[in-house]
């Protein structure tokens, strides 16, 4: 009887209540939420085609305003028949279209409730995260049961387990439900996750029932990126989004950090900061991020939100985080573009914000001349120039910074030894007055080569010959030649001529003759 009198008191409230504005979708459920939703409808031989046919508009309506999408809400629909059937997984719809659509073209399965083997597969195949269509790790997960409440079978059991798997279930039934059994089975608190209604009156329920679902799957997140020595990124989910409102930030060092530096909208005494000094900000209802500046290098600071609007109530939330220890330009110094005679030198991080210049100091170890050029603080490297071949120096960077500090980096460089010019000069006889001749060279700083033979038998005095040669040149061919002719390569650079490579050509045999003298 006492049970009979609480349905009974129960239906008639849900009845009573005001139904205006059902048809409008709130617009403050719009980004506020990330978790899987499971719909597990009873679409049996118990259900008539009306019946289903307002389920199924019940249905759409509740998950109208939600915004879908991996970092979103998705929602799953498996019915129950003789043989339940999965209609689609968290994966398959991504929008509200494609998703009231699928709704709208759903088709009742009939025979018998088999809510217990229906409920094995939530669990094993869609609930359970990892599995194909399964649920997100780390999410909230709901499962929102629409029956017509005749002979569910034996459910306690099953749905305990869900319960405990964190799963958090809720109940609607169309008035025929034993509430004995359906108390045990939602999530607490019973109040606000079990519903009995009359099929023509669903929508009175339909806000009640979307709370619940938020209260569990709201998105309450915010996290710290982009920390520097002196600044940080707040980034939150917007769930103002379509409201009107404003956030509220505040931020300060906790108590054992001291203070916050300067750069807040404004100050005050923040109790959750232990009574230190906090900055304050203020953010538009569509921003989802807000810049924090003025922090101070290596110092942990607690930072909240505060969703602020008329419409709907928020938690405040809160993240701690510290800065980066102030780095120190020169903090590397490398090596490049190496040479003979020049080098280049780079360092960083360029800092042009606190430093006034760089101070490059080099000197040959271990004890050679000191040389010093100064740079502006724009620049993070510089060119070392009529530096000694194949010589050790010791280069150092400083930077003097505006408040006065210094600081300085060394590191050691070497120059490249000097590679000859010419070298390995041959000579191969062709015939008996040819000769092939091949030398190895660099074309660096070289304009060309200049070749000279001459003849070495008193007999035939005066026998000479010159000409040019491009630097890409690395052979050639002399015709013509007297007996033991001697042969010149020399290099020529922009203003003189460099020391040469003679060999003398021998025509008594037709042996390759390689020597240098």
């Amino acid at each position: 009887m006492e049970t009979h009198m609480l349905l009974t008191w129960s239906l008639l409230c849900l009845l009573l209540r005001p139904s205006a504005a059902q048809n409008t979708a709130p617009e403050g459920v719009l980004n506020c939420c990330e978790g899987d939703v499971l719909l597990l409808l009873d679409s049996s031989g118990s259900v008539s085609s009306y019946e289903y046919s307002r389920m199924l508009n019940f249905l759409s309506e509740l998950v109208l305003p939600f915004s879908l999408g991996e970092d979103q809400v998705r929602v799953g629909l498996l019915q129950v028949g003789t043989q339940p059937r999965l209609e689609f997984g968290f994966d398959t719809y991504s929008t509200q279209s494609s998703l009231q659509g699928a709704l709208s073209n759903t088709k009742p399965l009939r025979g018998d409730t088999n809510t217990v083997e229906a409920l094995r597969m939530a669990m094993e195949s869609v609930l359970r995260p990892g599995t194909a269509d399964g649920a997100r790790a780390g999410l909230p997960r709901v499962l929102v049961w629409l029956t017509d409440g005749v002979k569910p079978g034996d459910v306690i059991g099953p749905m305990a387990e869900l319960r405990e798997e964190g799963v958090a279930v809720l109940v609607v039934s169309t008035g025929h439900g034993n509430f004995q059994v359906l108390r045990q089975v939602v999530s607490p608190p019973v109040e606000n996750n079990l519903y009995f209604v009359d099929i023509d009156h669903m929508s009175i329920i339909t806000e009640d029932l979307r709370d619940a679902i938020i209260e569990i799957i709201r998105a309450e997140r915010i996290n710290v990126r982009d920390i520097s020595t002196n600044s940080a990124t707040l980034q939150w989910r917007p769930v103002l989004s379509g409201l009107t409102g404003y956030y509220e930030i505040r931020f300060a060092p906790v108590p054992s950090g001291g203070t916050g530096g300067g750069g807040g909208s404004g100050t005050g005494t923040s109790p959750s900061t232990g009574g230190s000094q906090y900055q304050r900000l203020t953010q538009s209802a569509d921003s989802s991020t807000a810049r924090l500046t003025g922090l101070k290098p290596d110092t942990s600071y607690t930072a909240t939100l505060t969703p602020e609007s008329n419409e709907q109530a928020f938690n405040t939330l809160s993240v701690t985080f510290t800065t980066k220890p102030e780095v120190l330009s020169p903090a590397v110094v490398s090596v490049s573009d190496s040479g003979p005679n020049s080098v280049r030198v780079s360092w960083g991080p360029l800092q042009p914000e606190t430093v006034t210049s760089y101070y490059i100091e080099y000197s040959a170890l271990p004890r050679g001349k000191l040389h010093a050029v100064t740079v502006d603080r724009t620049q993070n490297s510089t060119l070392l120039r009529d530096l000694q071949p194949d010589t050790t120096y010791l280069v150092t960077v400083s930077a003097r910074h505006a408040s006065g500090k210094e600081r300085a980096m060394s590191v050691k460089v070497c120059t490249q030894e000097v590679t000859p010019a010419l070298a390995d000069l041959q000579l191969t006889t062709v015939g008996s007055d040819s000769v092939q001749v091949n030398w190895k060279g660099s074309e660096a700083g070289l304009r060309g080569y200049w070749l000279t033979w001459e003849g070495q038998q008193t007999s035939v005095p005066g026998q000479r010959s010159s000409f040019y040669l491009p630097a890409d040149s690395l052979s050639t061919r002399l015709t013509h030649l007297p007996p033991s002719a001697r042969v010149c390569v020399s290099p020529i650079y922009r203003t003189a001529r460099g020391e040469g490579l003679c060999c003398t050509a021998q025509f008594q045999s037709a042996l390759t003759y390689g020597y240098q003298s």
